[in-house]
């Protein structure tokens, strides 16, 4: 799966155009190797994502083309940082 369509689906970010952006601005990075948004995403893949002055830390555990709202959070597992949660 997509990079930005695994960031959407997963909910870490809420839409694919600002996950897209994100990956442009190089503020994604797919274990230590900063992504295109076009990447592709496998599980155990650690990504990394900085948020202005907060970064996230997560490792994928499920990738999954629909997912209900409440099962989302279960498709990663956080290692460092929080989620954005607006």
């Amino acid at each position: 799966m997509r990079l930005d369509k695994y960031l959407k689906v997963s909910r870490i970010i809420k839409r694919r155009t600002v996950a897209k952006e994100a990956c442009e601005s190089g503020r994604v990075s797919i274990n230590d190797k900063v992504a295109k948004s076009s990447t592709s995403v496998k599980e155990g893949d650690i990504i990394e994502i900085i948020f202005g002055n907060k970064t996230l830390k997560a490792r994928i555990t499920n990738v999954a083309e629909h997912v209900k709202k409440e099962d989302a959070r279960n498709m990663y597992e956080i290692l460092e940082g929080e989620e954005d949660t607006e």
